[in-house]
C-alpha cells in the first residue's frame, strides 16, 4: 500500500474498522487461548489445534506448539492430525452414502455383507446383528484389535482374516452395549465390500473431495506427509509408525480446519464449495436418536450425545498412542468445535471444548466432571454362581479347557489349560454379568508377540455362563495399546 493511499481518510477509517474487528474477535478467545497454553503445559502436550464454526462460519481456528518437535515445524489449523476413535462418525458417513444409493440397508443382517468371512454368533439370532447394532455398539462383537508397531506393520492380517480369528458375536445381539473397535472395523469392511473400492479410496471420493476436505485422508496419504503432526507419547518420544487391524474405527487423519468443514455440514451449513454427500434425510438420520437402551447416547451416525445444562451435544472423541481428537456439535446453536493433539491420553480435551464453546456462549455450562469412584466392597456371590464352573476357551487355534470356582466367601479361582490356579481381581456381578481379571495367558501365535493378562465376562444363563475372554497386552513404554482380542468362552456348573 503507497504513502498516498494511507493519507486518505477512508482508507485510514477502513483499516482502523479491521484492525478494531480483529481484536474484538481475538479476544473473545483470549480466555479459551489460557486454558489450552495450561492445559499443554500440565500434559506436556507437543501441540493442539482447535477450530469453532458458528452460524456457516469459521470464526476461529488456531495452532498451538510443535506439530513436528524435531523439524521445528508449528502447528497450525490445517496440521493433520490423527483421529483415533473419530474416525467412526467418518466411516458411518461413508456407510450412509451407500444406505441412500440402495447398496446398503442399517437394518440388514451384516453377514449378508460379507464374503466367506462370516461374523459367528455364537448366542442369539444371526439377523439381530445388523449394519445398525456394529453402528450403536449392540452388536454383541466386544471391543477387540490389533496395533502393529514399526517392522511389525508387515505382520497385520487382511481383514477377512482377523473376521475369521475374532469375529464372533459373544454375547446376544441387542443384549447390551459394548464399545467396539473391532465392530467398526467390520464397518469399514462393508464399506469397501458395498463400495467396490478400497476404504481410504472411497471416503476420499464420497466424502473428502466433495466437502473439500484437502489435508484428511485414511492413513497419511501420498503427498501429505509434511502437513502431518507427529505422535508423541507420554514420555515426549516420537510413537512409532503403526497400523490397526480394524481402519475404519481408527485409521483417518484430519485437520481442525477441516473437520469444522465435516460439521458444519451436518450443521446443514453448507459452504459454496462443498458439494452434498447425503440428503438433509440422511443427516437427521445419522443425528437420530435410536432410544434409551443405548446408554452411552450413542446416535445412529456413530455420534455420542450427552446432556451439558440445556444443551444437547453431539460429538466423539478419541485417544490411542500419540493422539487425542475431539469433535462436538451443537446442532440447536449451529456451533461445531473441534481439539486435537499429538499426545497421548490424560489432557482435558472436555475443559478446552468447554471454554471454546463459552467464547461464542456466555451461558454456557461446562461438563460435569468425573467423581471418584465409589468404595469397593467385598463381593459376595449369590447362591446360583457358588460353586465350581469348568469349560472351554475358543480360540483360532484350539480349544483351551478353563476352570472358574466361585467361593462362598467371595473368592473366585480361576485356571486355563496347565496354568497356575490364580485369583479372579476385581470381581463384580451386575444384571446378570460376572466381570473380572486374571494374570493368566490364552497362547496363540497372535498374543504371543507381547505379554498379556485375562479379563471375563461372563453372562449367567441358567447353569452356564458365557461370554468373553479377553486376551489384553500388557502396557509398553511408549505404546498405549497392541492388542485386545475376544475369545468365546463357555463353563457349565459341575
Amino acid at each position: 500500500m503507497t504513502i498516498s493511499a494511507l493519507r486518505n481518510p477512508a482508507t485510514v477509517a477502513a483499516l482502523l474498522l479491521l484492525a478494531s474487528f480483529s481484536t474484538r474477535a481475538a479476544d473473545r478467545f483470549d480466555d479459551a487461548r489460557a486454558v489450552i497454553r495450561q492445559q499443554m503445559l500440565e500434559s506436556r502436550l507437543a501441540s493442539v489445534a482447535v477450530a469453532v464454526s458458528h452460524r456457516g462460519k469459521i470464526v476461529y481456528e488456531e495452532g498451538f506448539g510443535w506439530a513436528d518437535k524435531e523439524r521445528r515445524v508449528a502447528a497450525g489449523p490445517h496440521t493433520m492430525y490423527s483421529l483415533a476413535s473419530v474416525s467412526k462418525p467418518i466411516t458411518v458417513t461413508a456407510l450412509m452414502t451407500l444406505v441412500e444409493a440402495g447398496k446398503v440397508s442399517l437394518d440388514q443382517p451384516a453377514n449378508e455383507l460379507l464374503g466367506n468371512a462370516k461374523l459367528q454368533v455364537w448366542v442369539g439370532d444371526e439377523r439381530q446383528l445388523t449394519v445398525r447394532s456394529l453402528i450403536t455398539h449392540t452388536s454383541g462383537i466386544p471391543g477387540g484389535g490389533q496395533f502393529f508397531y514399526g517392522d511389525e506393520r508387515r505382520l497385520r492380517p487382511d481383514m477377512d482374516t482377523t473376521l475369521l480369528r475374532y469375529g464372533g458375536a459373544l454375547f446376544a445381539p441387542g443384549e447390551r452395549y459394548d464399545y467396539s473397535n473391532l465392530g467398526y472395523g467390520v464397518l469399514g469392511h462393508i464399506v469397501e465390500r458395498a463400495s467396490g473400492r478400497s476404504y481410504e479410496q472411497y471416503l476420499k471420493q464420497a466424502i473428502f473431495m466433495p466437502l473439500g476436505m484437502t489435508r484428511t485422508s485414511v492413513e497419511v496419504g501420498p503427498g501429505l506427509a509434511e502437513y502431518q503432526a507427529i505422535r508423541y507419547e507420554a514420555g515426549g518420544q516420537p510413537v512409532p509408525p503403526f497400523v490397526s487391524t480394524e481402519p475404519g474405527s481408527m485409521a483417518v487423519y484430519s485437520s481442525a480446519h477441516d473437520l469444522a468443514r465435516l460439521g458444519m455440514f451436518f450443521l446443514k451449513d453448507r459452504l459454496p464449495d462443498q458439494r452434498p454427500i447425503l440428503s438433509d434425510a440422511g443427516i437427521a438420520q445419522m443425528l437420530h436418536d435410536p432410544g434409551p437402551e443405548h446408554r452411552d447416547g450413542s446416535r445412529n451416525g456413530g455420534w455420542h450425545a450427552r446432556q451439558q445444562g440445556k444443551d444437547v451435544v453431539l460429538g466423539h472423541e478419541g485417544s490411542m498412542a500419540g493422539s487425542n481428537a475431539d469433535v462436538s456439535i451443537v446442532p440447536a446453536r449451529d456451533i461445531c468445535v473441534v481439539v486435537l493433539a499429538n499426545g497421548s491420553i490424560g489432557f482435558g480435551r472436555r475443559t478446552i471444548s468447554d471454554a471454546l464453546f463459552k467464547a461464542i456462549v456466555p451461558e454456557w455450562t461446562a461438563a460435569s466432571r468425573r467423581v471418584s469412584a465409589p468404595a469397593v466392597t467385598r463381593f459376595q456371590p449369590p447362591p446360583e454362581l457358588v460353586g465350581r464352573w469348568a469349560g472351554t476357551i475358543h480360540t483360532y487355534e484350539r480349544e483351551l479347557p478353563v476352570e472358574l470356582n466361585v467361593l462362598s466367601t467371595g473368592e473366585v479361582q480361576t485356571r486355563i489349560g496347565s496354568q497356575l490356579t490364580t485369583l479372579l481381581n476385581d470381581v463384580r456381578f451386575a444384571d446378570g454379568l460376572l466381570t473380572g481379571k486374571s494374570a493368566s495367558r490364552i497362547d496363540t501365535a497372535d498374543t504371543q508377540r507381547h505379554p498379556h493378562d485375562v479379563s471375563f465376562s461372563l453372562r449367567l444363563r441358567g447353569s452356564v455362563l458365557n461370554g468373553a475372554a479377553m486376551a489384553n497386552s500388557l502396557a509398553a513404554p511408549g505404546l498405549s495399546w497392541i492388542y485386545n482380542l475376544p475369545h468365546w468362552v463357555e463353563l457349565r456348573r459341575e
